[in-house]
C-alpha cells in the first residue's frame, strides 16, 4: 500500500506542474478572441463579477468554473453558430471538439462512460475477492491491478468532468500505468510465477520506465504526440504478449478465448481514437463512443482472471496432494 500511496503522489506532483497551452482552429479566430475579450471586460471584473458570481450556481463555483471558462464557453458557441451558419467544418477550441455542458460535465458522455468503467471495475473486483481465495498464486497481483485501473478511471471521470492541466496529466498519466501494469500482469502470469526474481526485476524496470515517461512529459515538454506514441508501443506489446501466451494455451486451457477477445477488442476499439470527428448531438464523440464500448470488455477480463486464478489454486492444491 505504501508503493501505491509513493505512485500516486508522485504522479500528483507531476501533474500539478505547468503544462503547454493548447492552441486550436477556434480559439484562433478574431471572433472567438473580440467575443472573450468583451465578455471578460463586462462580466469578470467590479460589479460584473458580483453579479456573475451572484447568480452562479453553486455546483458550479465548486467544481471550479471561473467567469472567464463561461466566458470561453460562450463564446465558442457564438463561433461554432458562425460556422455552421456559413456551411464550414466545425473547428475546436483548445484542443478540444465542442460539447454542450451538462450541469458541471464539461464532456458529460465521456464523464458517465468513465464512470460506468470504474463501476463495472469495482463490481466484477467485489465478485473476484468473494469467490477467489488470497492463497491463489494471481490474487495479489490482480487485486492491485484492480486497483490500478479503478484509479484511472477515477481520473478518467474528473478529468472528462472538469478539463484542467492537473486533471489532463493525471488522466493520461494513470492511462499509462494500466498498461503497464497489465504487461506485469502478464509477466507474472506467463513468468513470474516460476520465475518471481524475473518478475521482481522487470516490475522495478516498468517503474522506472514510468517515472522517466511523466517526467519527461513534466520537467521537458508535454508532448501529446510522444505520448501517443509511448502508449501505442507498450500497447502492442501487451496485445502481443498475452495474444501469444493465450494462443500456446487454448488448448489446454478452455477460459483463454476471454483474454484473446479483451486484447482484440482493445486494440480494435483504439482505433476509434484515430476517428476525429466533430461530436454527435454535440455530446458523443469518437473518444465518448470509445469509452461506452469498454465497459464490457472489463467485465469479460475480470471473468477471465477469476477462472484463470481459480484455474491456478486448483493446480497448486492437486501438486501439494501429490507431494
Amino acid at each position: 500500500m505504501a508503493a501505491k500511496g509513493a505512485a500516486l503522489l508522485l504522479l500528483l506532483g507531476a501533474a500539478a506542474a505547468p503544462g503547454p497551452v493548447r492552441g486550436s482552429q477556434g480559439d484562433r479566430e478574431p471572433v472567438y478572441r473580440d467575443c472573450l475579450a468583451q465578455c471578460e471586460r463586462r462580466n469578470c471584473s467590479g460589479a460584473g463579477l458580483r453579479h456573475f458570481r451572484s447568480r452562479q450556481p453553486l455546483y458550479m463555483s465548486l467544481t471550479g468554473w471561473t467567469c472567464r471558462d463561461d466566458c470561453k464557453y460562450e463564446c465558442m458557441w457564438l463561433t461554432v453558430g458562425l460556422y455552421v451558419q456559413e456551411g464550414y467544418r466545425v473547428p475546436q477550441f483548445h484542443g478540444k471538439w465542442p460539447f454542450s455542458r451538462f450541469l458541471f460535465f464539461q464532456e458529460p458522455a465521456s464523464a458517465f462512460a468513465s464512470f460506468l468503467n470504474g463501476l463495472a471495475n469495482f463490481v466484477m473486483l467485489t465478485r473476484y475477492k468473494a469467490s477467489v481465495p488470497p492463497s491463489s498464486p494471481m490474487y495479489h497481483t490482480c487485486i492491485a491491478f484492480a486497483w490500478v485501473s479503478l484509479n484511472a478511471w477515477f481520473w478518467s471521470t474528473v478529468f472528462h468532468t472538469r478539463d484542467t492541466d492537473v486533471t489532463e496529466k493525471m488522466d493520461y498519466f494513470c492511462a499509462s500505468t494500466v498498461i503497464l501494469h497489465s504487461i506485469y500482469l502478464c509477466c507474472v502470469r506467463t513468468l513470474g510465477l516460476k520465475r518471481p526474481a524475473f518478475a521482481n526485476a522487470f516490475g522495478s524496470f516498468l517503474i522506472l520506465f514510468l517515472a522517466c515517461h511523466v517526467s519527461y512529459l513534466t520537467l521537458v515538454r508535454f508532448d501529446y504526440g510522444y505520448n501517443m506514441a509511448a502508449n501505442v508501443a507498450i500497447g502492442l506489446l501487451n496485445l502481443f504478449w498475452w495474444l501469444g501466451w493465450c494462443v500456446r494455451n487454448q488448448q489446454r486451457l478452455p477460459y483463454v478465448w476471454k483474454c484473446m477477445v479483451v486484447v482484440l477488442l482493445l486494440q480494435g476499439l483504439a482505433l476509434l481514437e484515430l476517428l476525429d470527428f466533430p461530436p454527435f448531438f454535440w455530446i458523443f464523440d469518437a473518444h465518448a463512443i470509445w469509452h461506452i464500448s469498454t465497459i464490457p470488455v472489463n467485465v469479460l477480463f475480470y471473468s477471465f482472471l477469476r477462472d484463470d486464478s481459480l484455474y491456478l489454486l486448483k493446480a497448486n492444491s492437486d501438486i501439494l496432494k501429490i507431494d
